[in-house]
């Protein structure tokens, strides 16, 4: 039977990771070797008493427990679809940066060797 006993002799800190010593980092790098994206369940968000907060993962030794301060960034809808897509600013050509013309001539973009508009719903090759 695995229980999780807690120690109450064990010594409790909070650290920031930019202060951690080697030992305590090399326990975090066997933790999470690809980082903590997989682990989102075990970071803890830990309430100051003047109503911010911080997040936290709790790194457990011989002699001590630790709540190590990591930093987490929330995605912004509007940065990743700016990582994904660029920056979709109309250059003065007409032109988004993407290549694409800015025309709607019903045609959905699609044109036959001479430059003629086609139906892209056709499946027939003739």
């Amino acid at each position: 039977m695995n229980t999780h006993i807690i120690e109450p002799n064990k010594r409790r800190s909070v650290v920031s990771y930019a202060n951690l010593s080697p030992e305590l980092l090399t326990i975090i790098k066997e933790k999470y070797p690809r980082g903590y994206a997989d682990y989102m369940d075990e970071i803890l968000k830990i309430s100051k008493p003047d109503g911010t907060f911080f997040h936290a993962i709790k790194i457990e030794t011989t002699d001590a427990i630790y709540l190590v301060k990591v930093d987490v960034k929330i995605d912004d809808y509007a940065e990743v679809e700016k990582d994904i897509f660029g920056d979709h600013s109309v250059s003065a050509g007409g032109e988004d940066d993407d290549g694409f013309p800015d025309s709607d001539d019903g045609s959905g973009g699609f044109a036959d060797e001479d430059g003629e508009p086609v139906d892209g719903d056709s499946d027939n090759d003739d």
